[in-house]
């Protein structure tokens, strides 16, 4: 399961076009809509125009059904702790990516199988705030890449570095 590792990765909750052009080749689409959720042929459609536009789609907290229609790959929310997955039939290439906010969901992602863990929220002042030394220290719990979310910016992009 070694799938190429994205750098940027962008949150949609419906199918823009406009949005999905606007990222460049190296930004990985994650469909994220627990409100209404999408038709399978609307995720098909959706789906389609990502790879025609080369870029990389994940569905989210639905790893069944990104299995089942060829998507590039899965994500798992921090809310989700299920491992009934892991006796899935996954494509090589399949990349299973999670976001968590402490250690014990650090843990429990590493149990999954992620190969990518969101750590968030970096910069955006809310109830999971970790700021950048929390989240420093919490990406040197764990051996998988580790991906910052939440409040970056162009302004503050260069404290990650």
């Amino acid at each position: 399961m070694h799938a190429e590792i994205l750098t940027k990765y962008c949150f949609i909750d419906q199918f823009d076009t406009n949005i999905i052009n606007k990222q460049d080749r190296k930004t990985g689409i994650i469909f994220r809509n627990y409100k209404k959720p999408l038709s399978k042929k609307s995720l098909i459609e959706l789906k389609n125009y990502c790879h025609k536009t080369k870029k990389k789609i994940f569905l989210s907290n639905n790893i069944k059904l990104s299995i089942e229609l060829g998507f590039d790959g899965a994500y798992v929310p921090s809310f989700n702790y299920s491992t009934r997955h892991l006796s899935y039939n996954l494509k090589k290439n399949f990349l299973l990516i999670g976001s968590a906010h402490n250690i014990y969901e650090i843990r429990i992602k590493e149990k999954q199988s992620v190969q990518i863990i969101f750590l968030s929220s970096i910069f955006k002042n809310n109830k999971n705030f970790l700021g950048i030394n929390k989240f420093k220290n919490l990406s040197r719990l764990t051996k998988l890449k580790v991906v910052a979310l939440g409040g970056i910016s162009r302004k503050n992009i260069k404290l990650l570095n």
